[in-house]
């Protein structure tokens, strides 16, 4: 062996590390060390924050809205309900309800009821009682024979008997016309009383 044959183990020496070279190197700018002040605390959301000003999201003006009395239905299609019905899930034979889709498993859920759409094919004779249905879905259901009769919304339910009625308080019972006349006839209790002992 020779001096200019030697050499360090595998792993002994690392390259050094060149740190400021660009965003693309992954330590660009700080060089690794991080952010300085407020960005180095954790807990900060700076982001949008336009040095106190009023931010460019909230001097926009809105647009739109929300409509809080929208329905929420179930989309089923045609094509969709003769899978079912080939699977033997759903029985032609009785009227393809809401509840039916749910223990078929069409749907998971009621919400606010099923529409009927017009994609795919109808092929055996079914009467439907959904909540809603498109007029090509209705076509297609009449072509094969069956019948679509919509039914009415589940209304909510009323409160039991005593709920909601307005509660009686220690105020409400001192402003009753009982006890208004009851207040006179104590003092004048009072008075005859006080007229006796100066009397006596």
């Amino acid at each position: 062996m020779r001096l200019n044959d030697l050499r360090d183990l595998p792993g002994a020496t690392t390259s050094k590390k060149r740190v400021g070279r660009g965003l693309g190197s992954g330590l660009g700018k700080t060089s690794g060390h991080g952010q300085k002040g407020q960005k180095s605390r954790s807990g900060v959301a700076i982001k949008g924050f336009e040095g106190g000003q009023m931010p460019l999201h909230r001097r926009l003006p809105k647009r739109g809205f929300n409509n809080i009395f929208a329905k929420d239905y179930n989309e089923v299609n045609v094509g969709r309900i003769q899978a079912a019905i080939d699977d033997k899930k759903l029985d032609a034979s009785k009227p393809v309800t809401v509840e039916a889709l749910v223990e078929a498993g069409v749907i998971r859920r009621a919400r606010d009821g099923v529409r009927l759409l017009g994609k795919g094919e109808l092929k055996a004779k079914v009467s439907f009682e959904l909540t809603g249905a498109s007029s090509g879905a209705v076509k297609i259901v009449e072509a094969a024979g069956g019948t679509v009769t919509l039914t009415s919304m589940p209304q909510r339910r009323a409160k039991p008997e005593g709920e909601g009625a307005a509660k009686v308080t220690a105020k409400s019972i001192s402003k009753t016309p009982s006890a208004k006349k009851s207040a006179p006839k104590k003092a004048a209790a009072k008075k005859s009383a006080a007229k006796k002992n100066t009397s006596e």
